[in-house]
């Protein structure tokens, strides 16, 4: 799997690849805590590691566990690698349908204690699933097996993961029932339209919940307040916009909803530690995006 995995992403940063929910991730270099945010997907290391902090839970994520994000959570992580020992991983994209297909088939026939939904979770990798990931690296090096086969192998891969040691809750959390799917339900409200007018008061109502009510089951799903999620989801938003599109900071955050660039400028570099321009330049150095490659297997 290393040996596939150098060979079709050869820099450091997000490599595209002819699967397209598909990414590599490559670096040689560590960091130390800095603010993240991931996408629903599953995220699966083949060497170094990194850990993540969300709220009072540190989560270790190496090649002998994987790491499932159900609905987006602000977090902060720590990456340990080095150019003799680069982090190596590939992220897959959560697909809502497909998802929502494999659960229904496994409801069909599984009869097991519900369980407590999470955000984001840890799982330890079986070999089962490290077959599967194996599988997918090689059909990814040809184009024709990363089209023909490549979709039903990532469809495996979330198979695996709903069935896995932590799969019932992740299941509950992508079910988007009870209160936790009302929380969820909001964050991809917020996720959908960065630059709406939202406030705690509509997010509530949509909730179908009180304002103090939706505090306190928002905080115990994100660790945080909904406004601190609102105003991290809109840095997060404004940094990917400025690196991946090479826009101003005035224009990106006006594009998340600031009516203030000042304002934007004093909270990104107080959530992020630098200015918009410095940590633009850092993160085009680290997490650039390079187009798909592939291989000639003998």
């Amino acid at each position: 799997m290393i040996a596939l995995h150098n060979q079709l992403a050869r820099t450091d940063g997000y490599t595209e690849t002819l699967v397209d929910d598909v990414r590599l991730t490559r670096s040689t270099q560590s960091s130390t805590k800095s603010p993240a945010m991931y996408d629903p997907c599953i995220a699966i290391a083949l060497q170094g590691h990194k850990r993540t902090y969300f709220g009072n839970d540190i989560l270790q994520f190496d090649a002998d566990h994987y790491l499932v994000v159900a609905v987006p959570m602000p977090f902060t992580a720590t990456t340990e690698a080095s150019p003799e020992n680069p982090f190596l991983g590939l992220s897959i994209r959560v697909d809502r349908t497909t998802l929502a297909d494999l659960m229904f088939a496994i409801d069909q026939s599984e009869n097991e204690v519900p369980a407590m939904p999470k955000g984001m979770m840890t799982t330890r990798m079986d070999e089962r699933l490290r077959d599967t990931v194996l599988r997918l690296l090689e059909a990814l090096s040809s184009p024709l097996e990363a089209r023909v086969l490549g979709p039903a192998i990532v469809r495996e891969i979330c198979y695996r993961a709903l069935m896995g040691e932590q799969g019932a809750a992740m299941r509950a959390a992508l079910t988007s029932q009870g209160q936790f799917g009302r929380i969820a339900k909001a964050l991809r409200r917020i996720h959908a339209d960065y630059a709406a007018d939202i406030d705690v008061g509509m997010l509530a109502a949509e909730a179908n919940m009180s304002v103090p009510a939706f505090h306190v089951h928002f905080k115990s799903v994100t660790h945080c307040s909904p406004i601190q999620y609102l105003k991290s989801a809109r840095l997060h938003q404004a940094r990917l916009l400025m690196a991946r599109s090479d826009m101003t900071a005035q224009s990106a955050s006006a594009q998340v909803g600031y009516e203030s660039p000042s304002q934007f400028s004093r909270e990104f570099k107080r959530y992020f530690g630098r200015s918009p321009s410095e940590e633009v330049h850092a993160m085009r150095r680290l997490l650039s995006l390079q187009p798909a490659e592939t291989l000639r297997l003998l």
